[in-house]
């Protein structure tokens, strides 16, 4: 079976400050796994899960989605794959703030155009409802609390039924109780919807909520191994 998504001697420099941020990563991921991307500081996690969700490009190597190679797509080609196929979750939630939660997920929606009027927004809408937060639906970003627009940050990236979300950090400002819940929607996302998530952590105790691992040394990963 074709993977859902491979790397295949993916390195990443900065050549002009001679840095090697990712070197010679050799990954595969399947449909419905949970997968905790852990390692020390500046061990190029974040620099992994770029290369991985298409937004950066490899030096060397390949990235293959669904078993197609995405090295050499034009910009306009790659951002289409992200928006059909990807969905991302970040520390800082980055929603907008003149717009409501419900807006805030609406745009992907919009953007991608295969829902349109009611029917987009019944989608939204049920997002958020399946989230805990369609009383939440009107507020704008500010109203909500740090867990609250975590999670309609998540509702957003979940907007146009991505097989595979990563997530950087997600958890980084939330207080304990809020992060724990954050992964339980993540668990709940492979368990029961099958998609796929990457998250890259530094929290020993949620990684361990993940049925693999990968860790990264200096930009190499040093262990792969199912929990």
């Amino acid at each position: 079976m074709t993977p859902l998504l491979e790397a295949r001697g993916m390195t990443r420099r900065l050549v002009a400050e001679g840095v090697t941020l990712v070197r010679d990563v050799n990954l595969s991921f399947g449909h419905g796994e949970f997968v905790a991307i852990t390692g020390p500081s500046g061990s190029g996690k974040s620099s992994l899960l770029y290369l991985l969700g298409l937004l950066d490009r490899p030096t060397e190597g390949q990235v293959l989605l669904e078993g197609q190679d995405t090295v050499g797509l034009a910009p306009p080609a790659m951002a289409a794959l992200r928006l059909r196929h990807l969905g991302f979750v970040f520390q800082f939630h980055f929603l907008l703030p003149e717009f409501t939660a419900l807006e805030n997920v609406l745009i992907p929606i919009r953007k991608l155009g295969a829902l349109e009027g009611e029917a987009a927004r019944h989608s939204a809408l049920a997002l958020l409802d399946g989230l805990g937060l369609a009383p939440a639906a009107a507020k704008l970003p500010e109203q909500l609390s740090g867990g609250m627009r975590q999670r309609v940050a998540i509702a957003r990236a979940l907007a146009n039924n991505p097989v595979l979300v990563l997530a950087d950090e997600p958890t980084g400002n939330l207080d304990t109780k809020n992060a724990a819940a954050v992964f339980d929607i993540f668990e709940r996302m492979t368990r029961a919807e099958g998609r796929t998530v990457l998250v890259v952590t530094h929290d020993p105790d949620l990684a361990a909520r993940a049925t693999r691992r990968v860790h990264l040394v200096d930009g190499a990963v040093v262990s792969d191994r199912q929990v």
